[in-house]
């Protein structure tokens, strides 16, 4: 990484919300009520038993407070950087109802991760071997979470990834100042440690068939996530400087900003989360000027409130109503075309003679991704859409 690449990441990919001291933990672990049906449990998608681990903070038990955690929840240390946890488990605190500050959960249970990332401790141990084995088809997070439950319950587990790097989105897709690849890598090789059969740069179908993994395993397990980028369906969608969202991200994610190149003016079209990523990133990586564009209006926004208040902090602009017709240019980005529209109802329509260009020389697409709908078909599997 040359000087200029390591100042920007100095100075502007900090992280957002920095680690806990051990007595500010106390302190704040000393304020959990422990409620007795736990309204942060609920609103955890892994269910971590909450009050529990924060219990165990404050009696100074890390490793059974890491354990707690991991034992729901086996990316617990990436959770407690990258979870929206302002709409789950904090924004369901009961402090809320007296209009006190929620219990900081997520750095409760960043503080219990690190310490066990630390001190190079593995919580968990294979169990007995049962003989039987099982084929793991990606290394995302789903399938990292399945590999670690199956080999604690005694399975050989053999894992296949087609890219150089495990950990899916939490490696190459998670905005850097939310957290670094490292974090991800880290609790990657913790999994590893638990005896897994990591098979990377194999794609299935290519360099490993499907029939093979049925015949060799007892069962396969498919956690591929989701695809590449939806099109946008406009004509100069092809020209050099129009980028998909993920990709802009895992070259930042990555620390090679060369092949990005220098933006005086970026538009990021779409309004969900990671919209959101790709403006604040455009941003930091020393955009002059970037416009978030949504063909719908700020009520129909898919991000959630704190991300928005992130990219207006970081001075992005936005157009709202605004939908893309055409990006211009003759081989790289010149501008982009919208035309205006309304909202009816459920029903969006554009607004006659209401065209209007945005000149740019960046386009990223961040309108949600495809399925892999191939390799689901591929193990003979049924699809109901």
């Amino acid at each position: 990484m040359d000087r200029s690449t390591k100042k920007i990441y100095q100075e502007n990919f900090a992280e957002l919300s920095a680690a806990m001291r051990p007595e500010e933990a106390a302190i704040e672990a000393d304020r959990c009520l422990y409620c007795y049906d736990a309204p942060c449990i609920s609103a955890c998608p892994t269910h971590i038993d909450i009050p529990r681990f924060i219990k165990q903070i404050a009696s100074d038990n890390l490793k059974g407070s890491a354990k707690t955690i991991l034992e729901a929840n086996a990316l617990g240390h990436s959770c407690a950087r990258a979870c929206p946890v302002e709409v789950l488990c904090e924004g369901a605190c009961v402090y809320h109802d007296w209009q006190e500050k929620p219990i900081q959960i997520a750095r409760l249970q960043r503080r219990a991760t690190d310490w066990l990332h630390e001190e190079g401790i593995s919580p968990f141990k294979p169990g007995p071997a049962n003989g039987l084995r099982i084929a793991v088809v990606g290394a995302g997070p789903a399938g990292l979470a399945c590999a670690l439950y199956l080999r604690r319950l005694g399975y050989a587990v053999s894992l296949f990834e087609k890219r150089k790097l495990a950990g899916g989105l939490n490696t190459y897709g998670i905005a850097e100042y939310k957290m670094t690849q490292k974090i991800s890598l880290d609790e990657i090789k913790r999994i590893f440690a638990l005896g897994i059969d990591v098979n990377m740069g194999k794609e299935i179908g290519k360099d490993v068939g499907t029939e093979q993994l049925l015949r060799d395993f007892s069962a396969v397990f498919i956690g591929i996530g989701l695809g590449e980028t939806h099109l946008l369906g406009i004509p100069g969608e092809d020209l050099r400087g129009v980028w998909d969202a993920l990709s802009f991200i895992r070259y930042v994610k990555d620390r090679n900003l060369k092949p990005l190149g220098k933006s005086k003016a970026t538009v990021v079209i779409g309004a969900g989360n990671t919209s959101i990523d790709a403006v604040t990133q455009s941003k930091r990586t020393g955009a002059a000027k970037v416009i978030m564009a949504y063909r719908r209006g700020p009520g129909e926004m898919g991000a959630y409130p704190f991300e928005y208040k992130l990219a207006q902090t970081d001075g992005a602009e936005f157009l709202w109503n605004s939908a893309p017709i055409r990006v211009l240019g003759k081989e790289s980005v010149e501008g982009i075309e919208f035309l205006k529209t309304k909202l009816k109802g459920n029903s969006l329509s554009g607004i006659p003679n209401s065209k209007f260009i945005v000149k740019c020389d960046r386009v990223i697409k961040a309108v949600g991704q495809t399925k892999h709908f191939g390799l689901a078909k591929a193990f003979g599997l049924k699809l109901s859409a």
